[in-house]
C-alpha cells in the first residue's frame, strides 16, 4: 500500500501546485484594476445579510431552482461537491493508513461508521449521476446547432462543458469502484446505509489491487478535475460564493452603481479630475469586482434567454458581454500584470492589445451592444451567480458619453433639453402645473416650504406633468388622494427631472447637477415623504439620491393606493367588467420588488378578471423605454414594445394595465400600430392601475 500513498501524494502535490499557480495568476489579474472598497465595507458591516445571501443563493440555489429541471439537477450536483468531500477524507485516510499499518480500513472519527453518513454519500452520488444525465439532455435539446439564437447556450464554450460533465462522471464511477472494492475486502467503514457501495461489495471480487487502483483513479480524476476547473468556466465553483458575497444589496437592483475613481466617489468640482478616468474605456479600468464577474460566469445563458434586446434580434447578449471582456482580459493578462515599463519597449501588437478600447467598431464590444440595453435588469435577476451586467454597461456608457462624446444622436436632443429646460421634452417649466387646472379641487403648490398639513409631496415627474397620456394617471392619483383625505402638495415649476435618463445614458455629470438641484429644493422645502407615479423617478428618489445626501421616505403610488384601499379609505364599488392583463414596469418590479400592490388594487375592483402574460413579475418583459431608450430610435431587429404587446394580445385582453408612464407610451404606441393593421380590437387601451381604481371609486361616489 506504500506505493499507492506515494503516487497519491505526489499527484496531489503536483495538481495543487498547478492549480495554485493558476489561482495566483487570477488574483493578480483581478487586482490590476481600481479597487472597490464599498463592496468590502458593505460585506463587513452587513454580516447577517451576507450570511443569509450565502444560505439562500449559494447553498439554497434560489435562482437556479426557478428553472426547475436544470435547477434541481444543479442542486444535487452542487451538494455532491460538498458532501463527497467526506469521501475524499476517507480516501486519503485509507491510503495513508494503509501505508502505515498495511490495512486501509480508515474511518472519519466519531461519525465515520454511521450508516446515515454512508447512505447520504451514496444517495448524493447517485443523484449527481442523474443530474449529469439531466444536464446532457438539456444541452442536447438546447443545442445551438439546432436552435441557433434561440438556444441559451448560443455563444457558450460548449466543449469545456462536455469535458467537465465527463470528468464528474469519472469521479462518481471511480468513487463507487473504490468503495465497492473496499466493501468486498472488508475495509469499508459502513455496515449499513451505503446501499450502492455495499451492493457492489457483494459482486466485486476480493482484491487488494482493485481497491488500490480504485482509490488512485478516484483521487486522480478529482485532481485532474481541479486543474480543469481553475482553467475553465467552472471556476465559478470557487468564485460564485465570493461574487454573491460582494454583490450589491439588498436583493433588488435599485440604484445605479455610483461612479468612482480610485475607489472614491467622483467629485466633478475637483480641478485635478482626469476626464479619461470617467467610466471604463479599457479593460484595465475594470475593478476586481468586475473581474470576479468574469470569473464567475457559468455561460448558462439564462441572462441571454431573458434579455429583451436579444429576444428581439439585437446584438446585445449579456452573457457574451461578459465573455468577450473575459477573453480579452486573458489575452492581455501577461502585459496587464507586468511591472510598469517604458512604453517604447513594448512592441506595436502589445500596445494595441493593452490600449484596445472596450467599446468601438474595432473594440472589444460593438457600440450597438451597449446602446441596445434597456437597463431592465432581467439579466441580473436571472443570473445564478449575481453578475452585474448593467453595471458593466453603464460604466462603458459613461466613458463613451463623457470622454468620447459618442452616443446615439437623438439622445443628444434629450440631453440638451435636460440642460436647458430641466425635462427631456424641452417644454417650459411653467407647464408643469397645467394639469392642476383640469381638477375640480385645489392642489397646493409649494412656494417655499411644505404646507403644515401636507403629509406627502406628490412628485409628478416630467411625463406625469407634460405627457398627455401620463397626465391622466397624475390626475387620477391626485383625485384618489383627495377622496381618501390624504393631504399632499406638489412642487410645480420648481420640480425638475430627477436625472434618471441622463444617468442611464451615462451622462453622470448632468445627473449629478439635476439631482443636487432637486435635493436642495426638497431639503429647503422640508420634504420628508414623497409619492411618485413614475417608477424611474421613484427609483431615483428612493435609491440614488441618498448617494448625494438626499434621503426621503419614498413610495410608489401603487403602494400608497393599495394601503389606502386596505385601510378602507378608498372603496372600489362600481364593477369594471373587463379582462385585464398587467404589465410589470421593470423599474418598479425587478429594480424594487414591487409586484403585489398593483395586483392587489386590481383584485379589489369588482368585475375585473386578470390574466397574467406568460412573462410576468420577475420574468416580466420590458417595454423598451428604460436605460434612456425612451429617447433613442430602435433601428435593429423587432421593436421591444411590439414584442411585449404581441405577448399581451395572446391573453385576449380588454385592457392592458401598468403602473409607469413610459410603459403607457411604449405599449400604447405598439397597440395603435396593431389597431391600424387590424391585429388588435379598436376598444383595447392601456391604462394605469390608478385609472382603473378611480373609475370604480369615483363612479360609486
Amino acid at each position: 500500500m506504500l506505493w499507492v500513498a506515494i503516487i497519491g501524494l505526489v499527484m496531489t502535490v503536483l495538481a495543487v501546485a498547478v492549480a495554485g499557480r493558476r489561482v495566483l495568476f487570477l488574483y493578480k489579474l483581478a487586482t490590476v484594476g481600481p479597487p472597490a472598497p464599498e463592496r468590502v465595507e458593505y460585506a463587513r458591516t452587513h454580516v447577517a445579510d451576507e450570511i443569509k445571501a450565502q444560505l439562500v443563493e449559494v447553498f439554497g440555489q434560489r435562482k437556479l431552482l426557478k428553472w426547475t429541471a436544470s435547477g434541481v439537477a444543479h442542486f444535487f450536483v452542487m451538494w455532491a461537491f460538498f458532501i463527497l468531500l467526506t469521501v475524499y477524507v476517507e480516501a486519503y485516510g485509507a491510503i495513508i493508513q494503509g501505508a502505515i499499518t498495511g490495512t486501509p480500513d480508515f474511518h472519519i472519527p466519531l461519525i465515520g461508521t454511521w450508516g446515515a453518513l454512508g447512505f447520504l454519500q451514496d444517495f448524493i452520488a447517485v443523484a449527481c449521476l442523474l443530474g449529469l444525465v439531466a444536464f446532457a439532455v438539456i444541452r442536447i435539446r438546447n443545442s445551438p446547432k439546432a436552435l441557433g439564437r434561440d438556444s441559451r447556450f448560443s455563444g457558450s464554450h460548449l466543449g469545456g462543458a462536455w469535458l467537465v460533465l465527463f470528468m464528474i462522471f469519472n469521479i462518481i464511477w471511480t468513487l463507487f469502484l473504490a468503495r465497492g472494492a473496499a466493501a468486498a475486502n472488508g475495509n469499508f467503514p459502513y455496515s449499513s446505509g451505503a446501499f450502492v457501495s455495499l451492493a457492489l461489495g457483494d459482486v466485486l471480487p476480493r482484491s487488494t489491487l482493485l481497491e488500490e487502483i480504485g482509490l488512485l483513479l478516484h483521487i486522480g480524476f478529482m485532481l485532474v478535475f481541479l486543474v480543469i476547473v481553475v482553467n475553465s468556466k467552472h471556476l465559478h465553483i470557487f468564485t460564485a460564493p465570493l461574487n454573491v458575497l460582494f454583490s450589491r444589496r439588498p436583493d433588488a437592483m435599485g440604484a445605479a452603481v455610483e461612479m468612482r475613481v480610485d475607489g472614491k466617489p467622483v467629485d466633478f468640482e475637483d480641478e485635478d479630475l482626469d476626464p479619461e478616468r470617467l467610466g471604463r474605456g479599457k479593460i484595465a479600468d475594470t475593478t476586481w469586482k468586475g473581474f470576479l464577474d468574469f470569473y464567475s460566469c457559468t455561460e448558462c445563458g439564462r441572462c441571454q434567454s431573458q434579455c429583451p434586446a436579444w429576444n428581439t434580434d439585437k446584438p446585445l447578449s449579456p452573457k457574451m458581454l461578459i465573455l468577450d471582456q473575459r477573453d480579452h482580459a486573458f489575452a492581455a493578462a501577461p502585459y496587464l500584470m507586468a511591472a510598469e515599463a517604458d512604453q517604447q519597449h513594448k512592441d506595436t501588437d502589445v500596445l494595441a492589445l493593452l490600449n484596445k478600447p472596450l467599446v468601438g467598431e474595432e473594440g472589444v464590444i460593438h457600440p450597438d451592444v451597449i446602446w441596445s440595453c434597456t437597463n431592465c435588469g432581467a439579466c441580473v435577476e436571472q443570473c445564478p451567480v449575481d453578475i452585474e451586467h448593467i453595471d458593466h454597461i453603464l460604466d462603458m456608457r459613461r466613458y463613451q458619453v463623457m470622454v468620447e462624446s459618442s452616443f446615439p444622436s437623438e439622445a443628444g436632443v434629450m440631453v440638451k433639453n435636460l440642460e436647458n429646460k430641466g425635462n427631456p421634452w424641452g417644454m417650459s417649466e411653467m407647464k408643469r402645473a397645467d394639469w392642476i387646472q383640469e381638477l375640480d379641487f385645489e392642489v397646493e403648490v409649494v412656494e417655499d416650504t411644505m404646507p403644515d398639513d401636507a403629509e406627502y409631496l406628490f412628485w409628478v415627474g416630467c411625463a406625469g406633468a407634460l405627457e398627455d397620456r401620463a397626465k391622466k394617471t397624475t390626475k387620477a392619483v391626485a383625485e384618489l388622494l383627495h377622496i381618501a383625505g390624504v393631504k399632499f402638495a406638489v412642487l410645480g415649476p420648481m420640480e425638475a427631472c430627477t436625472g434618471d435618463p441622463a444617468r442611464r445614458l451615462g451622462m453622470e455629470y448632468l445627473f449629478n447637477m439635476l439631482a443636487q438641484q432637486n435635493i436642495e429644493t426638497l431639503n429647503d422645502a422640508g420634504v420628508k415623504k414623497i409619492v411618485a407615479t413614475c417608477p424611474h423617478c421613484f427609483n431615483t428618489l428612493a435609491n440614488e439620491y441618498p448617494q448625494l445626501g438626499g434621503t426621503y421616505e419614498v413610495v410608489h403610488h401603487t403602494q400608497l393606493l393599495a394601503k389606502l384601499v386596505d385601510e378602507g379609505l378608498l372603496t372600489p364599488v362600481t364593477p369594471i367588467e373587463e379582462k385585464i392583463t398587467y404589465h410589470d414596469p421593470c423599474f418598479l418590479g425587478r429594480h424594487n420588488k414591487v409586484y403585489s400592490q398593483p395586483r392587489d388594487i386590481m383584485a379589489k375592483v369588482p368585475g375585473v378578471k386578470t390574466q397574467e402574460m406568460h412573462r410576468h413579475k420577475d420574468r416580466g418583459f420590458c417595454c423598451g423605454a428604460g436605460g434612456a431608450r425612451m429617447w433613442m430610435e430602435e433601428r435593429i431587429g423587432k421593436r421591444i414594445n411590439t414584442e411585449r404587446v404581441d405577448e399581451a394580445l395572446t391573453t385576449d385582453p380588454d385592457t392592458v394595465s401598468t403602473a409607469c408612464p413610459f410603459c403607457m407610451v411604449m405599449l400604447g404606441d405598439a397597440i395603435s400600430e396593431k389597431k391600424n393593421s387590424g391585429e388588435a380590437k379598436e376598444s383595447l387601451e392601456v391604462v394605469d392601475v390608478a385609472q382603473l381604481l378611480i373609475k370604480s371609486v369615483k363612479s360609486a361616489s
